[in-house]
């Protein structure tokens, strides 16, 4: 999902908090459990992906720190800071508020 058209603005954000609230994970390894965890149906690109990481460390939700993978390779991996647990709550929150709106709209009988 490149910009994803399909989700609602701001689902990305919450998305990656979940994922984060899990374990540390770099980039990659965050794509991927997205992916496998949404069976196959949400896809976040590169160009999506970084940008949101980094403006979700800015705004202080999660830090990244260098290490090694499983393969030997060097990558940031993040991970969910304190501020950002309360964030995802939050957001989660919302999510759930919003969801049920939608829900009771797409329910409605129809004439």
């Amino acid at each position: 999902m490149s910009k994803p058209s399909g989700l609602v603005q701001g689902t990305l954000d919450l998305l990656l908090l979940k994922i984060l609230a899990l374990e540390p994970l770099h980039g990659w390894a965050i794509s991927q459990r997205l992916k496998s965890v949404s069976g196959e149906v949400l896809q976040v690109s590169e160009g999506s992906l970084y940008p949101a990481l980094h403006k979700l460390e800015q705004e202080g939700w999660i830090t990244a720190e260098w290490k090694q993978t499983e393969n030997n390779r060097r990558a940031k991996f993040y991970s969910l800071t304190n501020i950002g647990r309360k964030q995802l709550e939050s957001e989660a929150a919302n999510w759930e508020r919003l969801s049920a709106a939608i829900s009771m709209v797409v329910q409605l009988s129809e004439a």
